[in-house]
């Protein structure tokens, strides 16, 4: 009989949750939610799902803002949430740029290796969702079932091509939402497919647990 994937669904942030910016979210007052995004999550956990975040943010590599900044952006998203009885488990991070050559950012899947040794759970059949081919290689380098939004950088991504086989596409988290706990009229996006495959070897990333 097959296994029956944990109820987890792993998210990537920015572009995903917040608004994505090119010159990086680097302050509590630049973490915008995305319209809907924290209500999906809300959604997500009353219908069994733990959520966890998986982001890479090389603005602290780049010096562009502190641990102390990351951690109030992410107080501020718990609070939010905490409002609409959501809850993120944890938010797992990598701070390292593209030239350290690390194992933790995506599309290295070593965030998503260190989410199945903290939670105890083998990630195969996972949803996880993101706005970036990278989000996406990482999550298919474990197993998980990549989800492509259309927000952030969802379409540039989607225009570019070379999806992973078998990438849903969504509108944004809200649409996710829905999609997966089937409060969308019992309708399902096509699955896009692409050349897209696993990435380098895991690793292990930095992490900040929810309060």
């Amino acid at each position: 009989m097959p296994q029956t994937p944990p109820k987890f669904v792993i998210l990537d942030r920015d572009g995903v949750v917040n608004l994505d910016s090119d010159q990086f979210i680097k302050t509590p007052d630049e973490w915008v939610p995305i319209d809907g995004s924290l209500e999906a999550i809300a959604a997500l956990n009353q219908a069994g799902y733990r959520v966890v975040i998986a982001s890479n943010q090389s603005g602290i590599g780049r010096g562009l803002f502190e641990m102390s900044a990351l951690n109030a952006m992410h107080e501020k998203m718990h609070t939010a949430l905490a409002r609409l009885g959501g809850r993120v488990e944890a938010v797992f991070f990598c701070p390292h740029t593209a030239a350290d050559a690390c194992e933790c950012r995506k599309p290295r899947p070593g965030m998503l290796e260190q989410i199945s040794e903290r939670f105890g759970i083998e990630l195969r059949g996972v949803p996880i969702v993101g706005d970036s081919l990278r989000d996406l290689e990482a999550g298919v380098a474990v197993g998980c079932a990549p989800h492509l939004v259309r927000s952030g950088k969802g379409l540039k991504t989607l225009d570019q091509g070379g999806l992973p086989p078998g990438t849903q596409v969504h509108d944004d988290l809200r649409a996710f939402a829905r999609w997966l706990t089937g409060n969308d009229g019992g309708q399902r996006q096509p699955a896009q497919s692409g050349p897209g495959g696993p990435s380098g070897p895991s690793g292990h990333g930095g992490h900040a647990a929810a309060g």
